[in-house]
């Protein structure tokens, strides 16, 4: 049986009005707290994709024989806030694990570590690596920031030290070359001497 509500106070009706009175940009997101939770390196923001876009294994191991040995490192062909839509888009078939913005090195996380996200276009890479999206293009190397390539490489150290794998170029490996690509990032301007290098300062 419902037990009768007390009629409202004075106060808590002048409450209620004063929070009806406040734009929803000032109320504190509900979801933060969850946000801080998902993601898998600790400075990244949580901006998930839609699960029709990657395989997930949340809270389960990836298949069986399939240990992450690879990151793979690409690059967005559009804008970063176009990226996101792009993994949020049911239709697009595709995500990262992880994006980073050019003009300040921003990382957000759309899939987690645990599960399989479709970036590689080969289904055995896929499930044996993590994917990087950088914002930018191929053929404009000032997309390739300082402030980008610090953070990437700290990301990228972090994987390797999360996942046991070697900080070399045999296992940090561009999209161009996973086999049977037509793919060409990150392409030519990518410093990958510096690259490596900033990971293995980490």
């Amino acid at each position: 049986m419902e037990r009768a509500r007390p009629l409202p106070t004075r106060r808590r009706l002048l409450q209620s009005a004063a929070l009806a009175a406040v734009p929803y940009a000032l109320l504190p997101d509900a979801r933060a707290g969850a946000q801080v939770q998902a993601v898998d390196h600790p400075s990244a923001e949580w901006q998930p994709a839609t699960t029709a876009n990657y395989t997930g294994h949340t809270g389960t191991p990836r298949p069986a024989g399939r240990p992450v040995d690879r990151v793979i490192i690409h690059v967005t062909q559009t804008a970063y806030a176009a990226t996101l839509s792009i993994f949020q888009n049911p239709r697009k078939q595709v995500s990262a694990h992880y994006l980073v913005r050019s003009s300040d090195g921003h990382v957000a996380q759309s899939v987690r570590e645990s599960d399989v996200a479709w970036h590689a276009g080969n289904w055995e890479y896929n499930t044996r690596s993590i994917g990087i999206e950088h914002e930018g293009w191929v053929d404009r190397p000032g997309c390739f920031t300082d402030v980008m390539y610090e953070a990437s490489a700290g990301l990228t150290a972090a994987i390797c030290t999360r996942h046991g794998i070697p900080k070399d170029r045999a296992h940090i490996i561009g999209h161009d070359e996973v086999p049977g690509t037509d793919h060409t990032d990150p392409g030519p301007n990518w410093d990958w001497a510096r690259y490596l290098r900033l990971v293995n300062l980490v």
